[in-house]
């Protein structure tokens, strides 16, 4: 493909499909030059006799794999969230103005991008989502038998842990209250949780596994309430950090920070945003409580002055979201700087994290 040097591409915005690829192109001048559609696999046959050049496209399936290829050929190839490019999409909604609003909206200098992900942290990234699918399917088993045997009078105490030490009890001995059709539908759903348990535990054991042999993971689990999910978790989200460039950052995309409603001299903090990575954020919230109920030493990880401070003026809640938010500014600093949590002497009489 030869260009003139005023017509040369500069800027490259693709709207990636599952079969066909929508691309347009960009000179120096921000001049349309290149509108056209390739089929998928057109993209890297084309893009590899181009001179290297500034291509966007937006953080959806397969955007990673597609950037690793073009960046491997030489190209600058830059991941947007997808709602940050619709501000700049001009006419109706098709193909070709997704493709030039993608190409306008990676020349801000001001638009945030997605770091792209390598192939180990996607196969982490897969453990994890298909675990959250299997514990979701597992919630709703149990649910469900509990609906049923309450319609029958039976109530069990809240817990996963107490339906599963009653429930074998409940089946061989109620069965005044159990009809045998409902007793077969409560043994076969126990039979459903049985195996997604066993699923669950050979999911979580590797993920475990990868999470011990890797040493961002292994530093992030020097943190206090983060074991080997939280960290892999985070390790497949973020990588090494970079993308940010402080905890705050991490903290407002995870949505663990108040969602700001301000105007003129009105500074207005409501709840938490529950912006980013929602997957992310409840096991930060998890490990939070993990802190507050399980773990008695907080002087040890330099937290017991922030904490009981905190408790007299926050509901037990509240304190909970903040307690998450400052364990997630403490695991990117661990992760971006690439050490392990340790405590810092202060002189005016405490410990603070490192």
């Amino acid at each position: 493909m030869s260009q003139t040097p005023s017509t040369a591409i500069a800027v490259i915005g693709i709207d990636i499909g599952k079969n066909s690829f929508h691309v347009v192109g960009h000179d120096t001048r921000g001049t349309v030059v290149l509108r056209q559609k390739w089929s998928r696999g057109q993209v890297e046959a084309r893009l590899a006799n181009m001179p290297p050049c500034l291509i966007g496209m937006e953080a959806c399936v397969g955007a990673h794999h597609l950037s690793r290829k073009l960046a491997s050929l030489g190209h600058d190839a830059r991941l947007m969230p997808a709602k940050y490019v619709r501000p700049y999409s001009k006419g109706p909604k098709n193909d070709f103005n997704d493709a030039e609003a993608i190409a306008e909206a990676v020349q801000r200098p001001t638009m945030k991008f997605v770091a792209t992900k390598t192939a180990e942290q996607l196969d982490l990234q897969a453990l994890h989502r298909v675990r959250e699918r299997l514990v979701s399917q597992r919630t709703g088993i149990i649910n469900q038998i509990r609906a049923f045997m309450l319609e029958r009078g039976i109530a069990v105490r809240q817990g996963i842990g107490f339906l599963r030490t009653e429930l074998p009890t409940i089946l061989a001995t109620r069965t005044d209250a159990l009809s045998p059709r409902m007793l077969c539908v409560i043994e076969e759903l126990a039979g459903d949780w049985r195996r997604l348990d066993q699923r669950i535990d050979r999911l979580s054991g590797e993920i475990e596994a990868l999470a011990r042999q890797d040493q961002a993971c292994s530093r992030l689990m020097t943190v206090p309430g983060i074991g080997p999910i939280i960290s892999s978790a985070m390790v497949a989200a973020i990588g090494t950090g970079d993308v940010f460039s402080k905890g705050r950052d991490f903290g407002a995309w995870l949505g663990l920070v108040p969602k700001q409603i301000s105007t003129g001299d009105r500074t207005i903090l409501g709840k938490i945003s529950r912006r980013g990575n929602r997957y992310l954020r409840v096991l930060f919230v998890q490990a939070a409580w993990v802190v507050l109920v399980r773990i008695k030493n907080w002087e040890r990880y330099g937290l017991r002055s922030w904490i009981e401070a905190a408790k007299k003026r926050l509901h037990h809640n509240v304190l909970a979201i903040a307690l998450a938010n400052k364990l997630a500014r403490i695991a990117w600093a661990v992760l971006a700087k690439g050490r392990a949590f340790e405590l810092t002497r202060t002189n005016d009489a405490g410990v603070r994290p490192a």
